[in-house]
């Protein structure tokens, strides 16, 4: 590693950032970053050059989901900002650890309106709202100590993006020392008094559930060995799926959305909710019937008195508070009938399909019986997506990613960009559908770029479908929902990937093969309209 005492502070602050265990960043240079610039030419940290900075939030986020480790993006002021803060957004509402990090205005020049290049009145205000903490380095001295309050912050809180932003001048200035990173704190360790409460309450359960969250996915082993422990239903949250085995006869998958496992949940004596905020944007319902006495875990004070108010309140790490829950709790008696009405629930829900959930079985089904087990699927704001999330089976978590919380289209590509990097050696796949796709369409030139090997599949369905519908159920006529596509394979081929239009199982099956064997990603389109659909 590089000391920073000879540098000045763009540069000091990428060779902190690599002490930090940074090695890839996301962003699009311009004239306020070539501080950073200098930087990166001195380090080992890859720079991903993105076609616009949304679509370099959404890889520092993609980045972050799968491996766990911050992602950051960087980017110049004003609308390299504002361009990357609906992907801080997606990442404020599913608790991705995200730093951006932007230059700013000169320092002398904030808040007088001057008209300065890029400039936005108080940046940082303008970020706060979906970060952790939003900061403006006004010295040198300001910037070591605010990456370590970021890193932080990912250690050992609720892992939300941060957004630190320094000023030209400032990164212009000479760093003083060498600087360098801090010993991180660790998650707060639940207390033996909650433990035994917990435990307490769930020997006495007659039928208790578990639902669980994106908070959850390091507690993946415990919370199976509680689930079994008990004969528990294990109900999971989109961010939640594969915290166990969606195949586990104990699990609903993420079925949160579905009448017939939100039904199943009222009956739930005792329900242990797990890194999950219980969300309206899981189950498409304000506030779910929970009749039963609710155990939460969770990093964040705030959740143990929303909505759903906790009988235990247990603040601490998941993984930790349910390791010490599955010690703690010892000889229950397992429910025995959960096994089959699971398998019930299960079985109602693939009986009562609509039209177009019966075709996105038919080809997640094929999906899944030609993409390996361990596949990271980036899933887009889409149909197809949305039925997945239920039908499509994955063995443990970080396997599954759809954002449905901020719920912003165009995330998927640029996700999958950004968790192919993270984790090279790992299958990645992308679920699109034709509307989001568009929103980002341009980094197909970055994946391109990187010689991904990187199958995208889209979903066609000609429109806004999931609009088109809701309008209809309303006696809305159709507004702003039906507009013309590109010709996909020409424009995929234009930017340079693969690409071909699929009109069989076998077809898409024979695609996805060659896609993960090839030089550059493929895009393969499914139209959901297509006779061997229908």
């Amino acid at each position: 590693m590089t000391d920073s005492s000879d540098m000045n502070v763009g540069e000091a602050t990428i060779a902190l950032l690599e002490k930090y265990g940074v090695d890839t960043l996301f962003g699009i240079p311009g004239v306020h970053t070539l501080d950073f610039c200098k930087g990166l030419n001195r380090s080992p940290i890859r720079h991903v050059q993105a076609r616009n900075e949304q679509g370099a939030g959404f890889m520092a986020d993609g980045y972050a989901r799968v491996s766990g480790k911050p992602g950051v993006a960087l980017v110049i002021s004003g609308p390299g900002v504002t361009n990357t803060l609906t992907a801080i957004g997606q990442a404020y509402a599913d608790s991705i650890p995200v730093l951006m990090l932007s230059a700013d205005a000169a320092s002398y020049t904030l808040g007088k309106g001057w008209g300065c290049l890029h400039e936005v009145p108080g940046l940082t205000d303008t970020t706060a709202p979906l970060t952790a903490f939003s900061a403006t380095a006004m010295t040198a001295e300001e910037v070591p100590r605010l990456i370590a309050k970021a890193f932080s912050v990912f250690a050992s809180e609720r892992p939300r993006p941060v957004h630190i932003a320094i000023p030209i001048d400032v990164l212009a200035m000479p760093a003083t020392r060498d600087w360098q990173a801090i010993e991180l704190p660790t998650r707060p360790a639940p207390t033996a008094m909650k433990i035994e409460r917990a435990c307490e309450l769930l020997r006495g359960a007659e039928q208790p559930m578990i639902c669980v969250g994106g908070g959850a996915w390091m507690a993946s082993e415990a919370i199976t060995e509680i689930a079994e422990k008990l004969g528990a239903a294990v109900i999971g949250s989109t961010a939640g799926k594969g915290v166990i085995d969606d195949s586990h006869p104990l699990s609903l998958s993420a079925g949160t959305v579905r009448g017939e496992v939100q039904r199943y949940l009222k009956n739930a004596d005792v329900v242990l909710a797990i890194g999950t905020e219980l969300s309206e944007v899981d189950s498409f319902v304000e506030t779910l019937e929970i009749n039963g006495k609710i155990i939460r875990i969770d990093l964040d004070p705030r959740k143990m008195n929303d909505l759903y108010p906790a009988e235990v309140a247990i603040i601490g790490g998941a993984k930790a508070s349910a390791e010490a829950i599955a010690r703690k709790l010892g000889d229950v008696d397992v429910r025995s009938e959960t096994v089959a009405e699971v398998a019930a629930i299960r079985k109602d829900i693939r009986n009562n399909l609509s039209a177009s959930e019966v075709r996105h079985c038919k080809t997640l089904d094929v999906l899944r019986a030609v993409l390996p087990a361990d596949t990271i699927v980036m899933g887009d704001i889409c149909q197809l997506v949305y039925t997945g999330a239920f039908a499509f089976d994955v063995p443990k978590p970080k396997l599954w990613h759809y954002p449905a919380g901020y719920c912003t289209l165009g995330c998927g590509l640029p996700d999958a960009i950004g968790a192919s990097l993270a984790l090279p050696e790992a299958p990645v796949v992308s679920f699109v559908g034709d509307g989001g796709f568009m929103f980002t369409v341009q980094e197909l030139v970055t994946a391109a770029e990187l010689k991904l090997a990187l199958p995208i599949i889209l979903w066609n369905n000609e429109g806004l479908k999931q609009i088109q519908d809701d309008m209809k159920l309303r006696d809305i006529e159709l507004v702003g929902v039906t507009g013309i596509n590109p010709d996909f394979i020409a424009l995929a081929k234009s930017c340079h990937c693969h690409a071909c239009k699929v009109d069989s199982a076998q077809g898409l099956q024979d695609a996805v093969n060659a896609a993960f064997k090839a030089d550059r990603p493929t895009l393969i389109e499914v139209n959901e309209f297509a006779s061997w659909l229908n």
